[in-house]
């Protein structure tokens, strides 16, 4: 029976849809599990009987085994390097084989690998003494992440009171304000509404001091009025942010503070509407001095001689640049390497003008250089790469799309023997000379695949071989 559909005519194939070229190269996964089904399955044959699913199954991790390093890998993926010089892995990357950047004129200059000499580990947070820092869980805390909305993080030594919200307290002198009401619901009927100050929506106030969730509800609030979170980790020099929600919103403006361990402070910028906010605070410029702040502390109130009403949600507090980033990364993104430019006016490539020795081959060389972060999911690159364009050539399992799930013809009888053996070693009371035999023909056949893969063309081995005859003059 011929393969070629008759349907299929030359002008349809060299006219119509690109999909269909170099189909005719390809046997799908289908086609190789329906005539496994045909070959090796029945009465009188090696498999007398076998589940269809289970064959599928082995055709599958077959399919897996032999894209590692039988099948030529022809996935690539190319972008222009953002400023965070990350690259997120594509969906259905398993290995890279090769990754480049790309010049001007196209033509493509070979990445290496750091090769274990940086990273980007996690960096849990530490106080000035060294010590880890914990959550109310007793869970590390990622460095960059002093404060988030479903948990509220403790401070170096801090005791669950001393971690929590502080309620209604004057931020600037630390004195406290009106008392609070007892209560545990903040309906619109509740007599919360007829008192003043800040309360908790899940607990009912005890000491002033509440922990929880971080969405709390203002009632009346009178100029000044606000609440602390004291005993976080905050550096003077350093930029923080804050991100929160406001809503209910009535009257008056509202603000945070930030307060570093010298008592040195900086107001973030008001606001004065219901709505989501993200503010940037750098207290390593206009700050002041006082020594009636709290240290190492936030603080959020309201600003108005007319009383207002306002909840506050999702608060977030994050150290600017100690989030995802490792002091690794940073100065692994930060240090500029030797250039990686070339105009191609002449023979010389003059930064690598003139002779080295003691390197290492792998790092004499300026086009840059990389590493996977597995955890993360990303590809690092040296800072010399930004703006460039990045070429990923990579390995996949073939098992990303229906599309991929194909096998070239040169391997098919690798798969069908590979699928054989796979059954074979799997059943009960399978004569072990028959499953040697099998091992021995999947060994076998996938290595006639790599020799078929591997495209040598004896015209090309010639004009190496003729390049190697040269005589090379000194």
């Amino acid at each position: 029976m011929a393969l070629i559909d008759p349907s299929m005519t030359s002008q349809n194939y060299y006219t119509g849809n690109n999909s269909q070229l170099q189909n005719y190269q390809f046997i799908s996964l289908v086609d190789i599990i329906n005539q496994f089904m045909i070959g090796y399955v029945g009465e009188d044959k090696i498999i007398s009987k076998v589940k269809r699913s289970d064959v599928g199954f082995f055709a599958q991790r077959a399919m897996q085994e032999l894209s590692f390093d039988t099948f030529k890998s022809c996935k690539s993926m190319e972008i222009d390097l953002p400023a965070s010089l990350q690259m997120t892995i594509p969906q259905d990357y398993v290995n890279w084989t090769k990754i480049s950047w790309s010049d001007d004129s196209g033509i493509k200059h070979r990445l290496y690998p750091t090769n274990c000499k940086t990273s980007n580990p996690f960096r849990p947070q530490q106080d000035d003494d060294g010590d880890f820092v914990f959550d109310t869980d007793g869970s590390f805390i990622e460095s960059g992440n002093l404060l988030t909305n479903s948990t509220l993080q403790a401070g170096q030594n801090a005791t669950p009171l001393t971690s929590s919200w502080y309620l209604n307290f004057n931020i600037e002198n630390n004195a406290s304000q009106n008392s609070v009401v007892v209560t545990a619901a903040d309906t619109a009927s509740d007599p919360i509404t007829n008192s003043v100050g800040w309360f908790h929506t899940t607990h009912p106030p005890q000491a002033n001091q509440h922990s929880g969730q971080n969405k709390i509800i203002g009632y009346n609030l009178p100029d000044k009025h606000g609440f602390q979170m004291r005993n976080l980790p905050i550096l003077s020099g350093e930029k923080y942010q804050i991100t929160f929600t406001l809503s209910g919103y009535s009257s008056g403006t509202y603000e945070w503070v930030i307060v570093d361990e010298n008592r040195n402070y900086k107001f973030g910028a008001q606001v004065s509407a219901n709505g989501t906010y993200t503010q940037e605070i750098d207290l390593s410029t206009g700050i002041t001095r006082t020594n009636t702040f709290p240290a190492r502390s936030i603080g959020f109130r309201q600003n108005g001689s007319t009383a207002g009403n306002v909840t506050i949600d999702n608060i977030e507090l994050i150290r600017v640049g100690w989030g995802d980033e490792s002091t690794t990364w940073g100065n692994y993104s930060s240090t500029t390497p030797s250039e990686n430019n070339d105009d191609y006016q002449d023979e010389t490539y003059w930064k690598l003008n003139g002779e080295r020795y003691g390197l290492d081959p792998q790092h004499a060389q300026s086009n840059g250089s990389f590493y996977v972060d597995c955890d993360s999911g990303k590809i690092h690159f040296s800072s010399n790469l930004s703006g460039k364009t990045i070429v990923l050539d990579y390995l996949s399992d073939g098992l990303g799309t229906n599309e991929e799930m194909r096998v070239h013809k040169f391997a098919e009888e690798a798969m069908y023997k590979h699928i054989a053996y796979a059954v074979l070693s799997t059943r009960i009371n399978t004569p072990e000379y028959v499953i040697a035999r099998f091992k021995k023909e999947r060994f076998a056949e996938i290595r006639k695949a790599k020799l078929r893969l591997s495209n040598i063309k004896l015209e090309e081995i010639t004009q190496v071989f003729r390049g190697k005859s040269k005589w090379i003059k000194h």
